[in-house]
């Protein structure tokens, strides 16, 4: 098995791509690569990554990974944005970051 997974980040009107070694934190990776999770009320009150808070949510297209906390459970539950500080990268990922988010963000719309 390969020690590294491919991220694709969509924020606005780009994409970017980075090598990620697998396991790691995926609201972590983002902030250490300067792209924040976080509206921007919320980028330095936050929980610290503690899955407290629900600012740090954002869009999962693929592959969408079973949630392993409670918080994230319910946002994945209810279709909200799902909580990167409680996302561990496994396999190769593409998410969209919610550049229009005050804090928590919206619901997914209904197909």
């Amino acid at each position: 098995m390969d020690s590294v997974c491919t991220l694709r980040v969509y924020q606005g009107e780009q994409w970017q791509e980075w090598e990620i070694a697998r396991g790691s934190n995926l609201r972590k990776q983002l902030i250490q690569r300067g792209m924040s999770p976080h509206a921007p009320a919320c980028r330095t009150l936050n929980c610290g990554g503690r899955g407290l808070c629900a600012t740090c949510g954002v869009w999962i297209a693929k592959p969408e990974p079973p949630p392993e906390h409670w918080h994230d459970s319910l946002a994945y539950r209810f279709g909200y944005s799902r909580l990167s500080c409680q996302i561990t990268i496994r396999e190769n990922m593409e998410i969209y970051l919610d550049t229009e988010k005050k804090i928590w963000g919206k619901r997914r719309p209904r197909d």
